[in-house]
């Protein structure tokens, strides 16, 4: 981050965001542990190297819970935001992968990234410098970029960045797990004299699922012997007599509900 603190804050000011994700290069030369005004601040810094990790900013407004996999190797951020009014929650999170990682920290990764995927609503983005990935065409030339791409297939993730986004090179990706998500993706503009340009992305979110309770009968707690007394006090072949094929069955049909309304006790089940 270093001197792109205040620019930051200033563009999260002025176009009113919600979240803001970020690598970072956080050093020991100051503090940067305070969340920009207004915002919560998560961070992952980068273990056994100077500097660098990730970080996301998000609204204080908004009640928000980090997922922690206690493992460090990984340079990646989850952040649970719960959804206001009528709107689900939501997993947010950014990742950095060096263009040096190894394939079990890259293994590590993709457990991980499988197991969020789930449950959830996910959006998340990050530099994965895989510069050989044909996202058009869903291609890859070296094994770890088809590695990457096995992955994203397997767990029906969706990237969503059409643009280049350094030095004409798509190299900063979204992903969401449900395309319905998001809307208005939009690369364009610097951080100071960052080399990457900033991707813009509107978060519409899910309806919340609604929870209802059905009513419905409960056959394993119906009373037999009340339904057959109840049954055999009525008169049929009197009550019958005379009434046609249908008008005698619409007869027979509306005693014997309301004798399974006795009978038959009710129960609910939670629907969503």
């Amino acid at each position: 981050m270093g001197k792109k603190q205040e620019e930051l804050e200033a563009i999260v000011q002025q176009e009113n965001c919600d979240v803001a994700i970020t690598e970072m290069w956080w050093d020991d030369f100051r503090d940067w542990s305070a969340a920009l005004d207004g915002y919560k601040l998560f961070r992952r810094d980068r273990q056994g190297r100077k500097g660098g990790g990730v970080a996301l900013h998000a609204r204080e407004c908004y009640e928000c819970l980090e997922l922690n996999d206690g493992d460090n190797r990984v340079e990646s951020l989850w952040v649970r935001i719960r959804g206001r009014v009528n709107k689900a929650d939501i997993m947010v999170g950014v990742c950095y992968r060096p263009p040096n990682q190894d394939l079990e920290v890259d293994k590590i990764f993709y457990k991980q990234l499988g197991e969020i995927s789930k449950s959830l609503a996910l959006a998340f983005v990050g530099d994965f410098n895989l510069l050989d990935i044909s996202w058009e065409h869903n291609t890859a030339e070296r094994e770890q970029s088809r590695r990457f791409l096995e992955c994203v297939e397997d767990i029906f993730l969706t990237q969503l960045v059409r643009e280049p986004t350094r030095e004409g090179a798509l190299l900063d990706l979204l992903f969401v797990n449900r395309e319905v998500l998001v809307g208005n993706v939009r690369v364009g503009g610097c951080l100071g004299h960052s080399d990457h340009e900033i991707t813009e992305v509107l978060i519409v979110g899910e309806a919340r699922r609604e929870v209802s309770r059905t009513a419905t009968l409960d056959f394993q707690r119906e009373d037999f012997g009340l339904f057959r007394s109840l049954v055999e006090r009525m008169p049929w072949e009197a009550v019958l007599k005379g009434k046609g094929i249908q008008e005698g069955w619409t007869f027979f049909k509306k005693e014997v509900l309301k004798v399974q309304e006795q009978a038959v006790p009710r129960c609910y089940k939670t629907s969503h």
